[in-house]
């Protein structure tokens, strides 16, 4: 097959769509399609290794729904996108974030391929959220049409676009590649155990309630350490906060590369993610599991459908502090739910592995071609 990837932030930048895209080009490139992504052109470098991909229209800084800056492109010359799709002759395009201005959009209404749709985003449940979805859904709706298959990361994910149409809507989880994530021999250690923050430091990822229920467990456990990896421009307030809360033992590492993140991920005794909203699935918290790092996390709907079973233990509603700060407290300190834990972790994660989720993506291009294809 000839696929398309339509990704419609910037592909340079980290991100858990542009993260998908990036893996699904590999695998299916392993398995013998050709595949371009098709993307803004990002303001800065970005060393795609060989990999094909298409630039159309420049990324540029916009606010999102979820109050955070990402880059897409607002518009693109038609001529444009004509000429690609001349060229490339795409037997499946696959739109990721297809509501996300304006690049998916001329993109459909000119496609002659087979459009499978894949959404990945959770709105959250706020009064500004559903005046968004007012405003957006005027302009998502009349693009539905143009889709020959639906696909979300999650049921959280696919909630607002069930609100829009009858169609199913197929279900195929965000995935890792387990051979990057072995989990190290971990041995217990009786005092000075590590807590692992990575992502944007901004408002949505609650790092702030992560700093009070630390601020809670060192009244306890004075040697805990936290380390906060990744940036954002909630970073100098957060910093601050340590500060005024006069925390021991919490460094702000910045933004660390992949290496560092594997060092961390196999170094630390607990992963801890506390979002309070706009999360569809995530990724990171796979990346902990398949670490066999113990992790606790907010209980926003995009973690709790990731941490089934067992992972329900990780959930915890972040705001109310004494709550957060025994949890972290149980699951850094207590082995046998530790051991627990690892063992569910180890074989849970499993069936998040790209080889497994794109035997789905696979699935549903094939049955897309057979039901729509010319």
């Amino acid at each position: 097959m000839k696929i398309g990837l339509v990704c419609p932030y910037n592909i340079a930048r980290g991100g858990g769509v542009q993260e998908v895209v990036r893996a699904l080009q590999v695998e299916l490139d392993k398995r013998g399609h050709q595949t371009v992504i098709v993307t803004p052109k990002p303001r800065e470098t970005f060393e795609h290794d060989g990999r094909a991909v298409a630039f159309l229209g420049t990324a540029a800084d916009f606010r999102t729904p979820l109050n955070t800056t990402a880059q897409f492109s607002a518009s693109v010359v038609t001529d444009e996108i004509d000429a690609l799709l001349d060229y490339e002759k795409f037997d499946v395009l696959n739109f990721h974030e297809p509501w996300v201005p304006m690049l998916s959009r001329q993109i459909l209404t000119r496609s002659k391929a087979v459009n499978v749709a894949t959404f990945h985003a959770k709105l959250p449940e706020t009064l500004m959220s559903r005046t968004v979805a007012r405003v957006v859904t005027p302009y998502t709706k009349p693009l539905l049409k143009y889709i020959h298959e639906f696909t979300a990361v999650s049921d959280a994910a696919a909630e607002y676009v069930r609100s829009l149409t009858d169609a199913p809507i197929n279900i195929i989880p965000n995935g890792i590649d387990l051979s990057a994530f072995k989990a190290p021999n971990r041995s217990a250690k009786a005092v000075d155990k590590t807590i692992l923050y990575i992502g944007r430091l901004e408002r949505r990822k609650g790092v702030r309630y992560l700093l009070k229920a630390i601020h809670a467990l060192q009244t306890e456990e004075p040697d805990v350490k936290l380390l906060i990896a990744g940036d954002g421009p909630d970073r100098q307030k957060l910093k601050e906060y340590a500060k005024e809360l006069q925390l021991k033992n919490v460094t702000f590492l910045g933004f660390v590369d992949e290496q560092k993140k594997l060092e961390l991920l196999r170094t630390a005794d607990l992963f801890c993610s506390p979002a309070l909203y706009g999360e569809s699935f995530g990724i990171v918290l796979l990346e902990a599991m398949a670490m066999g790092l113990v992790t606790v996390a907010g209980d926003n709907p995009g973690y709790t459908s990731v941490m089934q079973g067992v992972g329900n233990l990780s959930l915890v509603n972040c705001k109310d502090t004494a709550e957060f700060a025994r949890r972290l407290h149980m699951m850094l300190f207590t082995d046998e739910l530790r051991a627990s834990w690892q063992t569910w972790a180890k074989e849970y994660s499993q069936q998040f592995d790209y080889k497994v989720v794109v035997d789905q993506y696979e699935a549903i291009y094939e049955k897309a071609l057979a039901r729509h294809g010319h």
